[in-house]
């Protein structure tokens, strides 16, 4: 799996740092996502997946590696 994010389009809810807290962050100023690993484990890509769900801005994309 490989994350994206972007930060033009986040709106700082903060959905994906509750979801995979390991993967994102915010940053403290403005609240924006800050991604702090691209290329996760996998027993990390169910939280990550979750995340991106919830995102209401859809600033989170993925890429499914076999």
């Amino acid at each position: 799996m490989r994350i994206e994010v972007d930060p033009e389009r986040c709106c700082a809810a903060g959905m994906c740092v509750l979801s995979a807290p390991e993967v994102f962050d915010q940053h403290p100023d403005d609240g924006e996502v800050v991604l702090l690993d691209p290329a996760p484990p996998p027993e990390l890509h169910a939280a990550v997946r979750e995340a991106a769900l919830l995102c209401p801005a859809t600033a989170i994309a993925l890429t499914e590696e076999p």
